[in-house]
């Protein structure tokens, strides 16, 4: 549901970026192929990775498939990553519980 969300925003503002299943439920592993996390769902133009207890965000565009895996271009700003997952989790969490209100 969230996913379907992204992808219409993305259309009503007539957006290029492509949504690509193909990212989702797949491992991310950082320059050195240490395993990141696994991503999870598209926040527009950013990719959603479950790291242990964490959510994190890193823009799509430093994002790039190699095998199975994905892999994140360059030096991962933590604290960034943190905050784009925390602004995710909460933008999740209110579309949860409108939907259970709903019911």
């Amino acid at each position: 549901m969230f996913l379907r969300r992204s992808i219409e925003r993305n259309i009503e503002r007539g957006s290029d970026i492509g949504v690509d299943y193909e990212l989702l439920c797949r491992f991310v592993l950082d320059g050195q192929g240490k395993k990141i996390g696994e991503s999870i769902a598209l926040f527009d133009d950013i990719l959603i990775i479950k790291s242990r207890r964490d959510f994190l965000g890193i823009p799509i565009k430093h994002v790039k498939e190699e095998g199975n895996h994905l892999i994140a271009k360059g030096v991962l700003d933590q604290s960034k990553a943190l905050e784009l997952g925390a602004k995710w989790q909460n933008v999740a969490n209110k579309v949860s519980i409108s939907s259970q209100e709903e019911k």
